[in-house]
């Protein structure tokens, strides 16, 4: 039967709600917070080669655009042969799944009429992997937890009970973690049975023609969106904190015709703590934000990532060799967009925004009891924080939103549920967005503090702290982070530290660099800010002009 393409566009639209379903029953049944408070996970569809035909809106471009290629490791793995009705396959590989331990990543192929025809694959943070916990001070990847390497969750229809004893005995919080495990079985199994009432609607036992219809088209639109480039070589550098020295990112972007090549020659080597990027890291956050700037209107999947072609030295610290310690790479891999956003302004002058503070403040916060006697439970909280993205050039930044990564801010009250904690104030930091006629978004102020009998130590993974986000085209920096106590000791921004009872962690989030020049902002906008409590006094009449009426 011939498929005309008004109908291969209609099937798209609806595979996009499928998979959209697909991520929404892990969020309903995900124990950890991280996934049904923040939304830290994703979905899609995958045809028989592996290919990405749709991603769930829902997720975040890690996750998403590193199993594009994650997918690819569980087919050679496991082999056609190997491929039955029923089964569901994990794993947690930094190198063949999402770039760290804490992140599993689940397949499971797709059959129709005892056929296969797909893979649906899905990935999700969790509470905790073993090991040193979700933080940066491992010196190699043994350290950092327990590494699954890719098997069978379930053969057949049947859940390897080994599997799951092992997982149990390896991590803090087993009930959650094997509990998450099979919320990632579930929204694979919620997506294929949408994709069957598709396929029966549409008259179709394959996907194979679908496919190609989906990557051709969005490839070739991407391509058409790289051909109206300026051919030519742009570079940026940018300087960030790093663990215990700075780290340098480079990249020389280059428009060739219809293909865009981003190589990071020049970027610091590796670190010896856990603020190493795999590969497949890397090119996944360089390509999204490449594509965000380049091709936005065209929909995610492998068609539309193919043009891009994303470069880095092997053993530097965005392409770390196994088996370095990667358990934070999120920090500078979220800076990855900055690096090569720069260097795409030098091209496309007026179109991509300024510097972010990029890299989420998460905060990964083990409690106990002070008397160690105490019959109080241990509890393990994971919270999401973040700060300002930078000033757009017709619009001011966001506050308190992360970009790149999407996931959403976790509320304080699903945080406080989890644990033995009370978090103070959460608020907008004022005067945190960098001056420009287009301001930079605000940060956030927030206080955690142990409940009575309670202390607790904290893994910082916090960046933009010596190196605060750059405005541009006149616009001015953000203000930089800062980690401390209530009393003023200062913290560091990464590694464990404790937190006594009695006193409370105060963590300042940066904000984003302002775009264009400041005296350029209309006074009723800098009036406004003022009222709402988003600039000072003083910046007003500083960075703005505004003299007291």
């Amino acid at each position: 039967m011939s498929i005309a393409s008004i109908d291969y566009q209609i099937m798209w639209s609806r595979l996009i709600a499928v998979v959209e379903e697909q991520a929404t029953t892990l969020i309903r049944t995900a124990f950890s917070t991280s996934v049904r408070e923040a939304g830290d996970l994703s979905a899609g569809l995958f045809d028989l080669r592996g290919r990405m035909m749709a991603q769930a809106v829902t997720g975040t471009p890690g996750h998403v655009n590193a199993m594009a290629e994650s997918v690819l490791h569980f087919i050679a793995e496991i082999g056609p042969e190997n491929i039955h009705e029923g089964d569901v396959y994990l794993t947690n590989d930094p190198w063949k799944g999402t770039g760290h331990l804490h992140d599993i990543t689940v397949v499971s192929p797709a059959f129709r009429k005892g056929r296969h025809v797909g893979f649906f694959a899905c990935t999700a943070h969790v509470v905790d992997i073993g090991g040193r916990g979700f933080g940066p001070d491992a010196n190699d990847v043994y350290e950092e937890g327990l590494l699954i390497p890719i098997t069978k969750l379930s053969d057949r229809g049947t859940i390897s009970a080994e599997v799951i004893k092992f997982i149990r005995a390896n991590v803090r919080a087993p009930d959650a973690v094997v509990g998450d495990l099979y919320s990632l079985a579930a929204c694979n199994a919620a997506g294929d049975r949408r994709l069957q009432e598709m396929m029966t609607e549409f008259h179709i036992d394959a996907l194979e023609g679908l496919s190609d219809f989906i990557i051709d088209t969005s490839r070739e639109a991407t391509r058409a969106c790289i051909d109206e480039l300026p051919s030519g070589v742009y570079r940026n550098e940018m300087q960030v904190d790093g663990y215990d020295v700075p780290v340098l990112m480079k990249v020389a972007v280059e428009v060739k015709g219809d293909r865009l090549i981003a190589d990071f020659e020049g970027t610091s080597g590796l670190s010896r703590f856990g603020v190493n990027v795999p590969m497949v890291y890397t090119r996944a956050y360089a390509c999204y934000g490449l594509k965000c700037a380049i091709a936005p209107e065209v929909p995610n999947n492998t068609g539309s990532l193919e043009p891009f072609e994303i470069t880095a030295p092997e053993g530097c610290i965005l392409n770390a060799r196994r088996p370095a310690p990667v358990s934070v790479r999120h920090v500078l891999g979220h800076l990855v967009p900055d690096v090569a956003l720069g260097a795409l302004h030098r091209c496309l002058p007026g179109t991509v925004p300024a510097e972010g503070s990029s890299a989420l403040w998460n905060i990964q916060i083990s409690a106990g009891p002070v008397d160690a006697g105490s019959n109080l439970p241990d509890a393990q909280l994971l919270m999401f924080n973040s700060g300002g993205t930078g000033a757009r050039p017709g619009s001011d930044g966001l506050s308190a939103t992360a970009f790149p990564s999407g996931v959403k801010t976790m509320s304080v009250e699903a945080t406080e549920h989890v644990g033995p904690i009370i978090v103070w104030r959460k608020d907008l930091r004022e005067g945190s967005g960098g001056a420009g006629a287009r301001r930079g978004g605000l940060g956030q102020t927030i206080e955690i503090e142990p409940r009575d009998g309670y202390e607790f130590h904290f893994n910082a993974m916090f960046d933009r702290i010596e190196n605060p986000a750059r405005g541009r085209n006149g616009g001015r920096a953000g203000a930089a982070g800062s980690v401390a106590l209530s009393d003023g000791t200062s913290l560091r921004g990464k590694g464990r530290q404790k937190v006594p009872n009695g006193a409370r962690l105060v963590l300042k989030l940066p904000g984003g660099g302002g775009y264009g020049d400041p005296a350029e902002r209309p006074h009723d906008e800098v009036r406004a800010d003022l009222a709402a409590g988003y600039i000072t006094p003083e910046q007003a009449r500083a960075d703005y002009g505004l003299e007291e009426d």
